[in-house]
């Protein structure tokens, strides 16, 4: 009797292993690949999703978004905490201006005049931060992350940028530029949420 129970016990195992490992897999969209996991402090960030930007039928960029643990409901993504990060590969020149704006205007967007006014001082450094990478061109890689001894901060090509921006609900709402009721792209909020 114990014989098949122990089989069927092993045989559970092995198959929740395969399906863990068909769902840890990388990502490749528009020629960018992004890993299955990445690396944040102590902690092993998912790949939840990507998906490709665009504005004007022009592809401006794809986007990759780490979490602690995978979630397709927004509202579930925006209630998680901890490390969490968003992956920009660009796949066209935009000046840090622009860049910048593109952001405001998400944040904008998805929030009142009181939250924004809460975030006044990290929405300056983040355009700040922004100004100091410069132009986004082409191949860079943009990261947009938050560590809870370290805050919200800007990487550009694995090199921090800039200062760190306190609380981690201002990184909760930078991601409701990409994951709010007002997305700055509706296909994109999609595949960030692994759709």
């Amino acid at each position: 009797m114990k014989k098949p129970h122990s089989i069927a016990l092993v045989l559970a195992a092995c198959l929740a292993c395969t399906v863990a490992g068909v769902h840890a897999q990388p990502v490749e969209l528009e020629g960018v690949k992004l890993e299955a996991t990445s690396p944040a402090g102590s902690t092993t960030l998912t790949l939840n999703g990507a998906g490709l930007r665009t504005r004007a039928f022009f592809k401006v960029y794809v986007a990759g978004l780490y979490l602690p643990q995978k979630a397709t409901d927004a509202q579930a993504v925006l209630a998680q905490k901890g490390p969490r990060r968003v992956v920009i590969t660009m796949l066209r020149n935009v000046d840090a201006e622009t860049f910048a704006n593109a952001l405001n205007d998400g944040l904008r967007d998805n929030h009142t005049e009181a939250q924004l006014a809460a975030f006044k001082a990290q929405m300056a450094t983040l355009n700040t931060n922004l100004k100091l990478a410069g132009e986004a061109k082409k191949g860079d890689v943009i990261q947009l992350e938050y560590l809870p001894d370290l805050g919200s901060r800007v990487l550009v090509n694995r090199q921090v940028v800039g200062t760190p921006m306190a609380g981690d609900d201002f990184f909760t709402a930078l991601l409701r530029i990409w994951l709010g009721d007002k997305p700055v792209d509706s296909g994109l909020k999609k595949g960030l949420l692994g759709g």
